[in-house]
């Protein structure tokens, strides 16, 4: 590896310090709820690597948990994680001249709204060794966190248990509380898909419904009202 790569992968190995952290703590919550639905210490940390999606695996784990079958768990990743195709879109503007179509296939798996962030953030062109920095110690950090959650969730007693496996969710909720402080659409968007999701959950008419499908719903139905009450308007543009 040349100097100038060298220094590219550092670059991005440095940039990813603090994703890298925060993936570490959060995962950590998804390592012990794993555990606690019956999942081995070995399946937990299989699935986070590979797979880097904090609301897919939490939606998956759900499927799991509640005896879904495989369709239910394709079309809950499908609709979850579509995001990430749009980044990797967006991001691909940015690649410089040396991505072959190996090269892309391989950054895709790393693409997530952080990584995405950092990169697309970035002033100048993206090389294939700043993205393999960028995403190699954060996909560290997620495996390792699962693994500590997992072997913990093995012997620590059930109520703390309890209390650890809710950082991940405590991840979501600072995700979304900024953003819905900031625009009035965001919330109303949180509120329709809790409130779905209460509906279906407590409505008995809907009790035939099963966790995952719930999951497809609530998003769905949430993503649509979003766009087409709240459309993200384009600068210097119109809605219209």
């Amino acid at each position: 590896m040349s100097q100038s790569s060298r220094r590219e992968f550092f670059g991005g190995f440095k940039d990813s310090i603090p994703i890298a952290l925060g993936y570490l703590s959060v995962s950590f919550g998804f390592g012990i709820m794993a555990v606690s639905n019956g999942l081995s210490v070995f399946a937990a940390v299989l699935i986070s690597m590979t797979n880097l999606t904090s609301a897919g695996q939490v939606a998956g784990l759900t499927v799991i948990a509640s005896g879904g079958g495989l369709i239910e768990m394709a079309v809950a990743q499908l609709v979850i994680n579509l995001r990430y195709s749009l980044m990797s879109l967006s991001l691909s503007q940015k690649l410089d001249g040396k991505f072959t179509w190996l090269s892309r296939l391989a950054i895709s798996f790393g693409i997530t709204d952080e990584i995405f962030a950092v990169a697309s953030g970035r002033s100048k062109e993206v090389s294939k060794q700043y993205m393999a920095g960028l995403i190699s110690l954060p996909w560290v950090g997620w495996a390792l966190g699962t693994l500590l959650g997992a072997a913990a969730g093995e012997i620590l007693p059930e109520k703390l248990k309890l209390a650890l496996g809710i950082a991940i969710y405590g991840m979501f909720v600072a995700i979304f509380v900024p953003a819905a402080r900031k625009a009035v659409g965001v919330l109303i968007v949180v509120i329709v898909a809790v409130a779905a999701s209460c509906c279906i959950r407590y409505i008995p008419i809907f009790s035939g419904i099963s966790e995952g499908f719930s999951i497809i719903i609530c998003t769905v139905l949430a993503a649509v009202i979003g766009a087409v009450f709240f459309p993200v308007k384009q600068e210097g543009g119109s809605d219209e």
